[in-house]
């Protein structure tokens, strides 16, 4: 096989895209994340990273919650347009219609096909970034869009980021199912 051509350091796998949501100043304030991940399950966590310099993380860490809102394709302009203006001098409550969960310090965005609510269990300083880990405490699934009770992500048209060429991609078709596999 040989060694591969040598690429650029920022390519990375597809990532999930992500909304998270806070409240800032009073109002509920969006932000785009696409680095993020589940990192436990009993309780469910996840985490994501976030620029030291953007003020959802701060957000975050002020209310000690916050929403993860997953997208689907017919967001994509909303989507991208809260992950490039900064809530430091724009107010960006008017981009979508939300509404609240259990939680009070956490918008749900009404259009996304799902909805977590997360409280705020640690978070860790890396040299560009803050790693952001949340218990999962509720999750709001639009009932349309699941299959035998699950989210059902294509259905969605959930959507994921490449790099470094920048796109967004829809996630595609299902061609096996996991962890069926015991022996070759």
């Amino acid at each position: 096989m040989g060694l591969k051509k040598n690429i650029d350091l920022n390519v990375q796998f597809p990532m999930p895209i992500a909304i998270v949501g806070t409240m800032f100043q009073g109002k509920p304030n969006f932000s785009t994340i696409a680095w993020m991940t589940r990192v436990n399950a009993d309780p469910p966590m996840l985490g994501f990273a976030i620029s030291k310099h953007r003020l959802t993380g701060d957000a975050v860490l002020l209310n000690k919650e916050f929403s993860v809102n997953i997208p689907g394709k017919n967001l994509t302009r909303e989507t991208d347009y809260v992950g490039m203006v900064s809530a430091k001098r724009t107010d960006k409550s008017h981009v979508f219609e939300y509404t609240f969960g259990n939680q009070k310090k956490s918008p749900l965005i009404e259009g996304a096909p799902l909805n977590l609510e997360c409280k705020l269990v640690e978070k860790i300083i890396l040299p560009s970034n803050l790693w952001i880990v949340g218990e999962i405490t509720n999750v709001w699934c639009d009932p349309d869009l699941m299959t035998e009770g699950s989210p059902d992500y294509g259905k969605m048209k959930s959507m994921i980021l490449t790099m470094p060429d920048n796109k967004y991609r829809t996630i595609g078709k299902e061609f096996a199912d996991a962890w069926k596999i015991n022996s070759l």
